[in-house]
């Protein structure tokens, strides 16, 4: 009964992560022997874990990307003079804390559209938004 209970409370409180992580831990025999500080850390981890993927969902959806593209997918091979070194430092996204912009140009059918949305895609993975 104790468990159903703590479990509606981290609910009521809007702890989700920690409800499901503290759930699916009670059950498993090989948690019982972690000490009180152990458990607590795990569900905090599942707290933050939660909330850092209901972030990254959040500002996906919001960024309406055209496309589900990720710069570790680039292809390199495909000769149109992409260099992996400044896709590498693009990716890093010093360009948006020093509010700068990237102009993406080049013939048709060469990826324009899939690195940009590749680009959205990191800056929404290190937290920013693209709108």
């Amino acid at each position: 009964m104790l468990t159903e209970q703590t479990i509606s409370k981290l609910n009521e409180m809007k702890l989700f992560g920690m409800a499901s992580g503290f759930a699916e831990r009670i059950s498993r025999p090989d948690h019982s022997k972690l000490a009180h500080e152990e458990f607590v850390g795990l569900l905090v981890d599942d707290e933050r874990g939660h909330r850092d993927n209901a972030r990254l969902e959040r500002l996906l959806k919001r960024a309406q990307l055209k496309q589900s593209a990720a710069l570790e997918n680039v292809d390199y091979r495909h000769p149109r003079g992409l260099d992996k070194q400044t896709m590498l430092e693009l990716s890093r996204a010093h360009w948006i804390t020093a509010h700068q912009n990237i102009l993406i140009s080049g013939p048709t059918g060469v990826g324009k559209s899939y690195l940009a949305c590749a680009l959205g895609n990191q800056a929404c993975r290190l937290g920013y938004s693209t709108t």
